[in-house]
């Protein structure tokens, strides 16, 4: 670990204090406090829900705040939009980084701000500033090109040299590096020190551990909407940071372990995929795995670890550009989703609401779905068989209400969830990738699709499970990969398995300071 770079003593630049913010009855934000300091670069981190996303927009006004108080340098402000937060001297760079591609980077720079004569823009000049301003970054650009034609890294840099230029005292960086390689996250990384030299306090939101120790002072953790700890990150192990993000205490985790390792239910057959080297620039390091008939594989990491992206390689949702997959021990290309059903391949994707269901369909045309797409347009599946698969499904599955023509947006989460399964076990699939199976859905339907994952492993299906909840991956597991940083990093197997040791695979430093996050 780094020793921090800003004093302890440093002033206070930006204070929260008890900022609560609820949606339709769900606590999304419960009192959390938050403390930036002149100088520094402060991590917020925390899994999926945990509450980052809805901090960032109550903090700058996206979202109007139920409660708490936000104070800057020692004035209270209370913005009622980005734009007035940037004025108060909050800034905030997202993913998407939100300038015009179609302008120039000049006149994304100066946008609303550009320097005028008698009423006219004066472009010589707007250019002029831009190339000085960017030149402060590093930057030496032709700024009467438009944004759209350069990098993504060079698109981030701009926004951030306008927002600097909006005389932002605090800059809130969202998963700036999510897109870039090596060599464009040192170059940003230099940028943020030398921000952070001239005394702006970053807030930086990552997925990747190793940028968080390579460049950060302080961490903050947020886990269902509450502040979980705030601490130096030279005295913040990273094994104690992963438990803290996952809520996992040590002496439970290492109770767990004791009990012993899970005897595999049946011996599992031949391999049905296997993928070698498959990875893609920019979105995930080349990965090797196996899945069998009738074996679980797990896929383990934390939010933004590269489960989902590997997930999406192997089903065609995304095309590698390295590696090859083999179906049976037959080289296969999979060119997209249509290829990966021809093959017999399955997907339940992780969000379920905007990825999975179509809410305004009822329970049958969603069981249908992926069957009459593989069929085609010009083979369209009769009503009476449509009846007949979601009615089988629906008593199969316990599907409630047991109405096939039903809305499914009027279904609970765990209904919904096992109308997406029955969908893809309507195509009789050899093998069925499921991302969080078990996410947001009550206890009941829980411990439901939990053994329903076990029966279509008996079954002699092949599985490969993605889930947050390590728990439940060992639960069901044969074999466990383990991703960090959008990479391979390990495989747990047999009497190796168990939440302990999976920690530990996440947590284990990398030999790079910085990794390339692809």
């Amino acid at each position: 670990m780094i020793p921090a770079r800003f004093p302890v003593s440093a002033p206070i630049l930006l204070t929260v204090r008890g900022l609560s913010k609820s949606f339709a009855g769900h606590q999304a934000l419960a009192g959390v406090d938050f403390t930036l300091r002149r100088g520094e670069i402060h991590a917020l981190l925390g899994e999926n829900g945990a509450g980052k996303s809805t901090f960032i927009k109550a903090l700058t006004g996206i979202v109007r705040r139920d409660a708490g108080e936000v104070r800057l340098d020692g004035v209270p402000i209370a913005p009622r939009s980005a734009e007035e937060s940037a004025r108060a001297g909050i800034a905030t760079v997202y993913q998407e980084v939100g300038l015009l591609p179609n302008l120039t980077v000049a006149q994304n720079l100066f946008l609303g701000r550009e320097p005028t004569r008698f009423g006219l823009v004066r472009a010589r000049a707007m250019r002029r500033r831009a190339s000085e301003r960017l030149a402060e970054f590093g930057l030496a650009i032709d700024v009467g090109a438009p944004l759209g034609s350069f990098p993504v890294a060079v698109q981030h840099l701009v926004a951030i040299a306008r927002a600097v230029d909006l005389s932002a005292r605090a800059l809130i960086l969202d998963e700036p590096t999510a897109s870039l390689d090596t060599h464009e996250v040192t170059v940003l990384f230099g940028v943020m020190r030398g921000l952070a030299e001239q005394g702006i306090g970053i807030v930086f939101v990552t997925h990747f551990l190793e940028q968080v120790y390579a460049i950060t002072d302080r961490i903050t953790v947020l886990r269902n909407g509450r502040l979980v700890t705030e601490r130096d990150t030279a005295q913040f192990p990273r094994l104690d940071l992963v438990r803290t993000m996952l809520g996992h205490d040590l002496a439970e985790d290492e109770a767990r372990a004791e009990t012993g390792p899970r005897a595999r239910r049946i011996e599992a057959g031949p391999p049905v995929l296997r993928a070698e080297k498959l990875g893609k620039a920019g979105y995930l390091r080349p990965v090797d795995l196996t899945v069998a008939s009738g074996e679980v594989v797990g896929l383990a990491g934390l939010l933004g670890s590269g489960r989902t992206e590997t997930a999406r390689l192997l089903f065609g949702a995304e095309r590698p550009d390295q590696g090859r997959i083999l179906l049976d021990g037959r080289p296969t290309r999979i060119a997209g989703p249509r290829d990966a059903l021809r093959h017999r391949l399955g997907y339940c994707p992780e969000e379920r609401k905007t990825d999975g269901i179509v809410a305004d369909l009822t329970v049958r045309e969603n069981i249908v779905l992926a069957l009459q797409a593989r069929q085609g347009p010009f083979r369209p599946l009769g009503r009476a068989t449509q009846d007949r698969i979601a009615r089988a499904f629906i008593a199969k599955l316990d599907i409630r209400p047991p109405d096939p023509e039903r809305p499914i947006g009027l279904l609970s989460g765990g209904n919904q969830q096992k109308a997406l399964l029955a969908r893809w076990l309507a195509t009789a699939p050899r093998l069925l990738i499921l991302d969080e199976p078990t996410r947001g859905i009550d206890v009941g339907a829980h411990a439901e699709i939990i053994r329903l994952i076990r029966s279509l492993c008996d079954a002699g299906l092949a599985l490969l499970v993605i889930s947050s909840e390590l728990e439940e991956i060992v639960t069901y597991s044969d074999r466990v990969i383990v991703m960090r940083d959008r990479a391979q990093v390990a495989e747990l197997a047999d009497g190796a398995i168990d939440v302990t040791a999976i920690l530990r695979a996440i947590a284990a430093e990398a030999p790079a300071a910085i990794p390339e996050p692809a």
